[in-house]
C-alpha cells in the first residue's frame, strides 16, 4: 500500500473513531449513524477503494451495539455509498459522483494578503530577521519546557524576559529599572488599556503630539479619556502649552512620530517640571529610538525621571517583526499594585509563547547583534533613499535625519500651491506607492503639508523603483495643477 493510500486510510478512520452520536437526540442512534457517515463521505470526499472498520470494531469505538452500524452499513450500500467485496469487508464505492458535493472553483479561495507597499513606515525588514536562529531559542524553550512555563503564568510577564528588557534599557537607553518594574504586553493598545484602566483615571484629559500616532486619539477614545492636541514646532512638544485639565501627557520624545524631530533638554526638563507641579504623569512612547545613525542620543524622560512620574513603552514589532505581537512597559513602583489588581482581574493578552525565546534570545547577545546589523542597513537606506529623491528637491525637502526608519518629507512652495499631501497621498496609492500624507496625522487646523516615507522595509533595488514613480508623480502633478492655476 502506497503512503498515499495509508495516509487517506489513516484520515478515514481517524474521522470515523471521531463520529459522535447524541443519545438525547430524537433521532435514533441508527439515523444518526447513517446521516454522519453520508455527510463525511461527501464532504472528505474519501477516495474509492478504502476499507471502513468492521461493524464490531466501529461499534465498540462508539459505544453503539453492532446492530446499529450493521444497519448503517446496509443503508450506505443500498444508496450506492459503500460495497462489499468477496471475502468480507466494507469499502469505499468506486463512483458516486451524483452524491458528492460540487468541486471549489479557484474563486472561491480567499485572496491572499497584500504584501507590505513601499512607502509603508514603521515596518522592518522581515527577510532579514534570524529566522534559524531564532527558531533554536524556540524548540529550546517549548521541546522540555521549565515547568514554571506550565503553570499559572504571570501577569507580568515571564520573568526572565522582564530581566533581559531591564538589562536592554540600561545598556541602549541608560533607563536603570528593575524587572519588577517590567510589564510585558501584546503592544501599545494593550498598553495604553493598562494604563488608562488600571493605573490611571480612564476619563483623563491626555496632552498629545499633533503631528502624532494617528491611532492613538481613537485608543483613548475608546477608553473615555479627553485628548488636547499640542501642535509640534521645530523642538518638538512645548509643555508650556499644556492646559490646566491635563492630567498625563504622552509624548515620543527620542524621535517625534511622524516629524522625526527630537526633543531638546530644554524642553524635556520643562516637561518633568510641569508634571511635578501639576501632579501628573508622563508616557513616553520610545519606539524606535534604538536604531540611531548618528550621534549619541538624548536620556530618556523616564531616565531622567528616575521613574516617578514617568512611564515608558517600548515594542519588539519595529525591533524584529510585527507578528511577535510583543511589547512592554516600565512602570514606577507607585504603580505596580494598581497594575496587578487589573491584571488578576482582566489578564493579560501578550503571547507567553515567545517569551522564553525572546529573553534566551536577547541574553545570548543575538539581539544586539541584529540591532546592530539593522542599524546598518536601515542607514544606507535612508541615504539612498533621499538620493534617489533628488530629482524632486524642488519640490520637496528631505534632509537626512540621524534615527528612526522613515523620513518625513515636507512640501515645498512649488509643490504646495498646486497639490496638498492627501492629494499626492491618494494618487500615489494608484500607482501602487503607499505615501501617509503628514496632515493624515493631525487633529488641529491648519496643518503641516508634507510626506511620511517608510525605508527600513525595502532593498535598496525597491526604493530605487518606488523614488522613481514617486518623482514622476511629483513632477506631473506640480506641472499639470500649476497649468491649470494659470489657465
Amino acid at each position: 500500500m502506497s503512503n498515499i493510500v495509508n495516509k487517506n486510510q489513516s484520515n478515514l478512520d481517524a474521522a470515523l473513531f471521531r463520529l459522535n452520536l447524541e443519545r438525547s437526540s430524537h433521532m435514533s442512534l441508527q439515523a444518526q449513524l447513517i446521516s454522519a457517515l453520508r455527510t463525511l463521505l461527501n464532504e472528505t470526499q474519501a477516495p474509492s477503494g478504502l476499507r471502513l472498520p468492521s461493524s464490531r470494531v466501529l461499534s465498540l469505538e462508539l459505544s453503539v451495539s453492532r446492530t446499529t452500524v450493521v444497519g448503517a452499513y446496509d443503508q450506505l450500500i443500498s444508496e450506492g455509498y459503500l460495497h462489499t467485496k468477496m471475502g468480507g469487508g466494507t469499502y469505499v464505492a468506486d463512483q458516486i459522483p451524483h452524491l458528492a458535493p460540487p468541486v471549489r472553483t479557484s474563486n472561491d479561495r480567499p485572496e491572499p494578503l497584500q504584501a507590505w507597499v513601499p512607502f509603508q513606515s514603521g515596518i522592518p525588514d522581515q527577510s532579514l530577521f534570524p529566522h534559524r536562529l531564532w527558531s533554536r531559542h524556540i524548540e529550546k524553550a517549548w521541546a522540555k519546557p521549565d515547568s514554571a512555563l506550565l503553570g499559572k503564568p504571570d501577569p507580568f510577564g515571564w520573568y526572565p524576559l522582564r530581566q533581559a528588557i531591564s538589562n536592554h534599557l540600561s545598556a541602549w537607553r541608560e533607563l536603570d529599572c528593575r524587572p519588577e518594574q517590567v510589564l510585558v504586553t501584546s503592544g501599545a493598545s494593550e498598553a495604553f488599556e493598562i494604563i488608562f484602566r488600571g493605573v490611571h483615571r480612564s476619563d483623563a484629559h491626555a496632552a498629545i503630539e499633533d503631528p502624532g500616532w494617528h491611532t492613538l486619539r481613537h485608543v483613548l477614545g475608546s477608553l473615555g479619556a479627553q485628548v488636547h492636541p499640542i501642535r509640534i514646532d521645530e523642538h518638538g512638544f512645548d509643555a508650556d502649552k499644556i492646559t490646566g485639565a491635563a492630567s498625563v501627557a504622552i509624548v515620543t520624545p527620542s524621535r517625534h512620530y511622524p516629524t522625526g524631530i527630537s526633543m531638546p533638554m530644554p524642553r524635556r526638563t520643562a516637561l518633568l517640571a510641569w508634571a511635578a507641579r501639576a501632579n501628573a504623569l508622563i508616557i513616553e512612547d520610545d519606539y524606535d529610538s534604538e536604531f540611531r545613525y548618528q550621534g549619541h542620543p538624548l536620556p530618556s524622560l523616564a531616565g531622567l525621571d528616575g521613574l516617578k512620574r514617568s512611564i515608558y513603552l517600548g515594542s519588539f514589532s519595529k525591533l524584529l517583526s510585527p507578528a511577535l505581537r510583543l511589547g512592554y512597559l516600565v512602570l514606577p513602583d507607585a504603580l505596580i499594585s494598581s497594575a496587578q489588581d487589573y491584571l488578576a482581574q482582566f489578564g493579560s493578552r501578550a503571547s507567553l509563547v515567545p517569551q522564553p525565546a525572546l529573553a534566551t534570545f536577547m541574553e545570548s547577545g543575538e539581539f544586539a547583534v541584529h540591532l546592530r546589523r539593522m542599524r546598518r542597513t536601515y542607514a544606507r537606506r535612508q541615504a539612498h533613499l533621499i538620493a534617489e529623491l533628488q530629482e524632486s528637491a524642488s519640490l520637496i525637502n528631505v534632509a537626512p535625519d540621524p534615527s528612526g526608519m522613515h523620513i518625513c518629507a515636507s512640501l515645498l512652495p512649488s509643490l504646495r500651491h498646486h497639490a496638498t499631501d492627501k492629494l499626492i497621498s491618494n494618487t500615489a496609492r494608484g500607482k501602487g506607492l503607499h505615501v501617509k500624507a503628514l496632515s493624515s496625522h493631525c487633529i488641529l487646523p491648519e496643518p503641516p503639508q508634507g510626506l511620511v516615507l517608510g525605508y527600513a522595509a525595502f532593498d535598496e533595488k525597491i526604493i530605487s523603483t518606488a523614488a522613481r514613480k514617486l518623482n514622476q508623480l511629483l513632477i506631473k502633478l506640480a506641472k499639470a495643477n500649476g497649468s491649470n492655476a494659470r489657465g
